[in-house]
């Protein structure tokens, strides 16, 4: 089955067409080295990806051109002039985009996308008799995060192009990215992603740029200045990936790091002769880019994490001095000492702690190598980077033992000791006397282990701090950093998140961007803000239906894959009710479960009753050392095992864990969702993403007031959410009062029939005992309140089923819903990144097509 042809998905021309056969041809024959009678269907994609990625080299290389020398008459941002060596200022500003993790997905379609190419490609396909979707079900999804910080970032790459700036993501290039999951008798069950097995015709190697970087050693303090010596070296070797931006021919670059030893590691004069061994011992070197650490939301301090965050920031940072240096307007004096003007030059935006060793790098570059003056160079990095927070879960929080910096970064310890006592110097002349105070602020946590906290380095380090929703942010100033927000209120921002509608609308839901087009046009795709035109629509008969009956197809679709993959057969006109993030305890999975068995037990008692149909969705990742999550699982598995198999509830009710969750199935699951849940306990969910894909893809929402839940509730309407549930304040509240979980048992008999049956073994009747540690944690120490939003949640629910049952109103909802949806575009978090903290414009100008000779 071939795409319908609509504009949104470009113009198919004879010629493209035909070019686009040749180059398939072309690179089935010279690249693949394969004729037509022996090529599998993967030689099929490598020989499209590299056709696709032929498209994108030219451009790539223009841009970076453009970047390099841009117009120095360019007049649109006044020339500054920098005082000490009359060196102009001028733009481009480059915005680095810092992260441990860029959870990419697939890439073949998106660069059809954002290249108007994929309905040639899909002809040309066609005309060789294959199929385009088949061929793209075949990429490996590039596995490179854990979850919304990794896939922010990926957003955040798309609009950064998108809006013409120049604009680098850096991170490393994870052998292995995020487990894949496998469910066994019900088990989260771990196997390693080796998704590089097959080759990536989307990364180029740059071994010319390949970078030292240091580990251990000691510090020399000498009358020259202080050396750094008897390091460890390992090399860093760039991989660089094209990112497009949507048809603005510009083609911006992730850079990701990926370690290699040095040729004459483990071999020097110390080692007497063990050749071998030496050769073997190369793999200590290159574990630091093996894998990625699967942690979501929990900090494991473990020396390898650590390694990993100083060295995607040694190498980075080396290559932005680099490229500073060497831009024609970087300073013209030889000896190059002149960093005056690197703020105006350099933004570096650090995606949460995790590199923020970017900070003491920065001054021991400045200071130990380019001698730059230390209360000069502390006003350079604070210019230069900013902090983005991404939790306030206490586990969360990246406090790194210092006898693990002694060893591994002395000179950087030595630094943040530094900056540390200035910073105190200067809380104590503020706040005479405030021993506590002191205590609190300092960077260094006195205790039987004295411990770095990250997060405190990042805020007295950089210029400008956001949460990344206003509830969120809020938090930040008044309770985690409320100190520093009393020292230095002009700091602290919000940017709340968005998501790029070209992969979360466009790619994912065709049909949808097809009939919205049709009513507003194809401006919304670059300004989602437009989608506010549908407005008009709202009583309108054909566009209602048209929306439920695209909703219609993307349930069928997913429906059949589900058949396909999974053999489990749903009812396509059940109410799909989904509920994909990571699994933890914060996000309440617990909750949806409690509200399944309340389903199934009204079922049981009265299977006469008319129910409305559902189709209970739940998939996520655990970390594999989070035994609560693995039970949590477990525990869906059983409860769908007995729910899915009783004779009583047919197809009335269902409950279905999607295995191994990713990019890749969230694009398939969420254009079919009915409902979104988004239900973590108010206060711990600092922005989400999910809930946003969901909204701008036609699924109404249940949750509660956190995160962005609270600023959809604003834009769309609260009464056209299922808003339920303690506020941040009846939490606090709770919590001076002392949450008591027995209260709420005793009180609610169908809460305590469901918390009976999980603990009598009714759900685990080979294991009775199976559940206890759940239950022991959901009455005695549940620090995220379940049982306090129980009632709260089944009545909604009850709502929900009541709306469900007229399909009309539903379905005006879920238009008002989409209409409304316009300001979670990452493309308006970038713009407010671009102008209040980066400090430069968004351009909406088109870079020349590589076809076109430039002047």
């Amino acid at each position: 089955a071939r795409r319908g042809q609509t504009s949104i998905r470009g113009i198919v021309g004879a010629e493209s067409v035909a070019e686009l056969k040749r180059g398939f041809n072309r690179h089935l024959h010279f690249t693949l080295v394969k004729d037509r009678n022996v090529a599998t269907p993967r030689d099929y994609y490598f020989a499209l990806a590299h056709t696709v990625r032929d498209h994108l080299v030219g451009r790539w290389i223009r841009t970076q051109q453009n970047y390099y020398e841009r117009d120095p008459k360019d007049t649109s941002v006044k020339a500054r002039c920098c005082a000490v060596c009359k060196c102009l200022a001028l733009p481009p500003q480059r915005i680095y985009y810092l992260s441990l993790e860029f959870y990419m997905g697939r890439t073949l379609q998106n660069t059809m996308v954002n290249l108007g190419l994929q309905n040639a490609c899909d002809e040309a396909i066609y005309q060789l008799g294959l199929d385009l979707e088949e061929l793209e079900e075949i990429e490996e999804d590039a596995g490179l995060g854990n979850g919304g910080l990794g896939r922010l970032a990926a957003c955040f790459l798309d609009s950064m192009a998108t809006l013409g700036l120049a604009a680098y993501g850096y991170g490393i290039r994870y052998e292995f990215g995020i487990f894949n999951q496998k469910i066994v008798n019900g088990w989260q069950v771990e196997e390693a992603d080796d998704w590089l097995r097959y080759g990536n015709p989307w990364e180029k190697a740059r071994p010319e740029y390949m970078l030292p970087v240091h580990f251990y050693g000691r510090v020399d303090h000498t009358p020259e200045g202080v050396k750094w010596i008897d390091t460890q070296v390992v090399l860093a070797m760039p991989y660089d990936t094209p990112v497009p931006g949507y048809k603005n021919n510009t083609v911006n670059t992730m850079r990701l790091w990926s370690a290699k030893a040095p040729n004459d590691f483990n071999l020097q004069e110390f080692n007497v002769g063990d050749y071998i061994e030496a050769v073997l011992d190369r793999n200590l070197a290159e574990n630091i880019s093996r894998v990625l650490y699967p942690n979501d939301n929990f900090f494991e301090g473990k020396e390898l994490r650590l390694k990993q965050e100083y060295f995607v920031v040694a190498a980075t940072l080396q290559d932005i001095i680099r490229r500073f240096k060497s831009s024609k307007f970087g300073c013209r004096d030889p000896v190059r000492t002149c960093f005056e003007t690197f703020p105006d030059k350099v933004a570096i935006q650090l995606n949460d702690t995790h590199p923020a060793l970017s900070i003491p790098e920065l001054m021991r570059i400045l200071v130990d190598v380019e001698k730059v003056d230390w209360d000069k160079a502390w006003e350079i990095t604070k210019k230069t980077c900013a902090y983005t927070n991404h939790t306030v879960l206490p586990e969360a929080l990246e406090r790194w033992p210092v006898s693990m910096f002694e060893k591994l970064l002395p000179r950087h310890l030595e630094i943040i000791y530094a900056l540390n006592q200035m910073h105190l110097d200067r809380v104590a002349a503020l706040y005479p006397g405030d021993i506590d105070r002191l205590r609190r602020m300092s960077v260094i946590e006195e205790g039987d282990c004295k411990r770095i906290n990250m997060a405190h380095l990042c805020v007295i380090g950089s210029h400008a701090v956001n949460g990344v929703a206003r509830i969120h942010s809020d938090i930040v100033k008044n309770s985690v950093f409320k100190d520093f927000y009393e020292l230095e209120p002009e700091k602290f921002q919000n940017k709340t998140n968005g998501i790029t509608p070209r992969r979360w609308l466009l790619l994912c839901n065709p049909g949808l961007a097809d009939i919205i087009a049709e009513k507003i046009g194809e401006g919304f795709i670059t300004d989602l803000s437009q989608l506010k035109k549908l407005l008009d629509f709202i009583n309108n008969e054909t566009f209602i239906r048209d929306v439920a009956k695209v909703k219609q197809e993307n349930k069928l679709k997913f429906a059949a894959y589900l058949e396909e993959q999974y053999k489990v057969k749903i009812n396509p006109s059940s109410m799909f009710d989904v509920q994909v993030k990571r699994i933890h305890e914060y996000k309440r999975q617990l909750l949806n479960c409690l509200h399944a068995i309340t389903l199934y037990n009204r079922i049981r008692s009265d299977p006469s009753k008319s129910f409305v149909p559902r189709t209970i969705m739940i998939g996520g990742k655990a970390a594999p050392g989070y035994h609560m999550a693995k039970m949590i699982i477990k525990l869906i598995t059983s409860i769908g095992e007995v729910i899915n198999n009783d004779p009583y509830v047919g197809d009335r009710l269902k409950v279905i864990f999607l295995e191994n969750y990713r990019v890749s199935l969230a694009e398939k699951v969420i254009p079919a969702a009915d409902l979104s849940q988004q239900i973590s306990t108010a206060g711990t969910e600092a922005s989400g993403t999910g809930n946003m894909k969901f909204m701008v893809n036609g699924a109404l929402t249940i949750g509660t007031m956190d995160g962005a839940n609270v600023e959809m509730a604003e834009e769309a309407g609260e009464e056209n959410l299922f808003i339920f549930g303690m506020r941040v304040e009846d939490v606090e509240a709770l919590d001076r009062q002392g949450y008591n979980a027995q209260e709420y048992y005793e009180r609610l008999p169908e809460l305590r029939q469901a918390i009976d049956q999980i603990s009598s073994g009714f759900f685990s009747p080979r294991d009775p005992g199976c559940f206890k540690d759940i239950v022991n944690m959901l009455m005695y120490h549940d620090r995220f309140k379940v049982f306090a939003d129980y009632e709260a949640y089944i009545k909604c629910q009850g709502q929900v089923d009541q709306l469900f049952m007229d399909p009309r109103e539903w379905t005006k909802k879920v238009i008002r819903n989409i209409a409304c949806s316009g300001k979670f575009s990452s493309d308006r978090t970038i713009t407010e990144y671009a102008q209040e903290i980066w400090g430069v414009e968004p351009s909406a100008t088109k870079i020349p097509p590589p076809n076109i000779p430039r002047d």
